[in-house]
């Protein structure tokens, strides 16, 4: 039995009180509260259908069995009740260590949400508007210029921006910026040779680094995924005056319960780390070397950096779901989560990078949002779901129409990539609802 299963177990035989407290505490696990708090049920109860989760867990195992996964963890919740919640396969294949529910796993983008959350507890105090120049905080980024074509020497042409980029399109990834590798350009071989995001390296060092490059395209002229969520992480440190990874310590993990969640795995949680795999097509799983994980970095990186826990995210998730509150902390105001799932993207917008992947989405505040399901990628009663994945193959929905989120977590980087699984995963918990809302 796990750690998980056994607290569960005990909770469900428990009087809420100092004793439950105390459980919580030994398990890391976070409180069963009376108010949509994440607790255990039979899927009937979430309206949901034990048959139809039952279709999703054998069509993950699947995948670890036809040899495209190492394992899966997936989470299925709905009206604030676990109806889903399995592991299948290996933590790694090389030690034949299984996979397990508190198994912990890169997530890479899916730090954007929570990265975002925390900008937005500031948003709330008060201390920024989303239509604010970024240079207001940032004042490094008074003197950006715009790339207007390719120039000698691999400098390119440049030309003022027809407006400062703001907060609002940093936020939705309309800001200007790249990642130096969704795109081809001489400003994303600048940002490849400058070395961005060295993990060996802090957020202000970015920042300055970032100021010495031109913007790739116009503010507000495309969307283009790209390290703007690295910089709303700087941004972070400077509303807080302290290291971003001390203000999601203080604003999220700690008042939401969790504990395994952060920007890199210490020594006596490194057993519970799982493998990262790449896999050609048509070849075996091979594993890639992630030693850089068991070391904590100089660089907090809020668009990719954080490792967790399918329960860590699930509580998350279910904050979200909310309204903003769990167990009766409240990290944001209704209306504020509202905003983030609000398309944020201005009309006729270019789309330079694919990475929302599906055509009827928009995107909110570090969101893709299922404005219109895609017939190809999104299930009919999709709509309404806000959503993001990581590159090593994480992925969560969060469907606040039909009152649900589903959690997958995955390590497995590159191609054959990860989308149908996900895509696949979605489709099979949404035919799962028995008593659909809407």
């Amino acid at each position: 039995m796990s750690r998980y299963d056994l607290a569960v177990a005990v909770a469900n035989r428990m009087q809420r009180g100092a004793a439950f407290a105390a459980l919580t505490f030994a398990f890391g696990f976070a409180a069963i509260a009376e108010d949509r708090a994440l607790e255990v049920a039979e899927p009937a109860a979430a309206g949901m259908s034990a048959e139809g989760l039952d279709r999703l867990a054998a069509a993950m195992r699947g995948h670890v069995d036809g040899g495209a996964l190492s394992g899966v963890v997936t989470m299925v919740a709905r009206h604030g009740k676990i109806a889903h919640f399995a592991a299948y396969g290996k933590q790694d294949i090389a030690t034949d260590v299984p996979m397990a529910k508190d198994t912990i796993f890169r997530i890479y983008s899916m730090t954007k949400p929570i990265a975002g959350v925390a900008l937005m507890t500031f948003f709330e105090e008060g201390r920024f508007t989303l239509d604010d120049p970024v240079e207001k905080f940032i004042p490094e980024f008074a003197n950006l210029k715009v790339a207007k074509g390719p120039g000698p020497d691999g400098m390119p042409e440049v030309e003022d921006p027809v407006h400062k980029m703001t907060i609002r399109e940093l936020v939705s990834h309309t800001a200007g910026f790249t990642y130096g590798f969704f795109s081809r350009s001489q400003v994303d071989s600048l940002y490849v040779r400058a070395n961005v995001l060295d993990r060996n390296s802090t957020l202000k060092d970015m920042i300055d680094k970032l100021a010495r490059i031109p913007l790739r395209q116009q503010p507000g002229s495309a969307w283009h995924y790209s390290v703007a969520v690295d910089v709303q992480g700087y941004l972070v440190e400077v509303l807080a005056g302290k290291p971003f990874d001390e203000v999601l310590q203080e604003r999220i993990f700690d008042p939401l319960g969790m504990p395994d969640t952060g920007f890199w795995v210490p020594p006596d949680k490194k057993a519970r780390t799982a493998s990262m795999y790449q896999q050609r097509p048509g070849g075996d799983l091979t594993p890639m070397p992630s030693d850089e994980y068991f070391t904590k970095p100089a660089h907090f990186s809020g668009g990719g950096g954080l490792v967790s826990t399918a329960m860590d995210y699930a509580r998350f998730c279910q904050m979200l779901l909310n309204g903003g509150e769990l167990d009766g902390v409240r990290i944001l105001k209704p209306e504020t989560v509202k905003l983030m799932h609000t398309n944020q993207l201005p009309e006729n917008i270019d789309f330079i990078s694919p990475m929302i992947g599906n055509p009827g989405n928009t995107f909110g505040i570090d969101f893709a949002i299922v404005e219109q399901p895609d017939g190809a990628n999104d299930h009919p009663l999709g709509k309404g779901e806000y959503w993001w994945y990581g590159a090593g193959g994480t992925w969560f929905g969060i469907n606040p129409i039909q009152d649900l989120f589903i959690v997958g977590l995955i390590q497995k980087f590159g191609v054959p990539g990860s989308k149908a699984i996900r895509v696949q995963s979605k489709k099979l918990t949404y035919d799962a609802i028995v008593e659909p809302a809407g």
